[in-house]
């Protein structure tokens, strides 16, 4: 089931004010409800090999997926959804792409990425990532960051050696402790929760949280939440205004109506015709 209409986005990614080419990528199909966002890292061009993998990867392989599966089953094994199930296989799946090609072409050598995703579905969203960069969620005006960072700052401010103030002016904050491509196998962190009508998602690379406060990316999100192109081009033009030190990606997506399926209705249908 499409979600246009239904769920709407914008995504834009711009190279900063220092940076010479743009290593992030983005990527969307809301036929499949994906929204997908990498940030790379690595020599010479690297960086752009590896998030661009991780971002066609992730969405082929979910297509894939939805063109076989119905919607709203249980693994058994795990006891997740299988939607977010899929979308953790097709993010290993990446990370083995991009460390093989990181170990077969020297001049990819010791190129990673990180990745944030959402799958919207049956009036959920999974969400999975790997590294800094960030979800955000906006509901009834109370504004969250839904990931937690994978970096070495977040386990000092975690085990009480920094403030979370005494993190922001961390100038160590970019040390990641988990990345696409880096070692054979990775962990991905996933969760699911209900996705509600008027809710916003935000994805973006660390571009954008390096140069810009959570109080002004809600204050941004909260007046322009009626057109998401101005969300996600103010957000853009903050972070450049402030330094622009890097790869700058946001993608934004408000539920716009309920998106729900009825499962067992469609098996009962199903069956009918088996």
């Amino acid at each position: 089931m499409s979600l246009k209409g239904k769920v709407e986005h914008f995504a834009i990614t711009d190279k900063g004010m220092v940076r010479d080419h743009n290593e992030d990528a983005v990527g969307s199909d809301l036929d499949i409800g994906l929204l997908v966002l990498a940030d790379g890292m690595g020599g010479y061009n690297a960086g752009e090999v590896a998030s661009g993998i991780a971002v066609k990867t992730t969405v082929d392989i979910l297509r894939d997926f939805t063109n076989r599966e119905k919607r709203g089953a249980i693994d058994e094994e795990t006891g997740l959804m299988r939607q977010t199930v899929a979308l953790r296989d097709a993010i290993v799946r990446a990370n083995k792409i991009i460390y093989q090609t990181s170990k077969s072409k020297p001049e990819c050598e010791g190129m990673g990425t990180t990745i944030a995703a959402a799958l919207f579905y049956n009036n959920r969203v999974s969400i999975a990532h790997v590294g800094d960069s960030r979800v955000y969620r906006l509901r009834n005006d109370e504004f969250s960051q839904v990931t937690a960072d994978h970096s070495l700052l977040r386990e000092l401010v975690d085990r009480g050696f920094y403030s979370p103030e005494e993190a922001q002016r961390s100038l160590n904050r970019n040390y990641v402790t988990r990345a696409l491509g880096i070692e054979p196998k990775v962990e991905v962190e996933l969760q699911e929760e209900a996705a509600l009508p008027d809710d916003v998602y935000v994805l973006c690379s660390d571009g954008l949280t390096d140069m810009v406060e959570d109080e002004d990316i809600h204050l941004t999100i909260s007046t322009f939440n009626a057109n998401l192109h101005t969300v996600g081009q103010q957000l853009i033009r903050l972070s450049n205004d402030n330094g622009g030190k890097d790869n700058i990606s946001v993608v934004v997506a408000k539920v716009v109506k309920p998106f729900g399926q009825d499962g067992n209705l469609l098996r009962k249908l199903s069956s009918l015709f088996s």
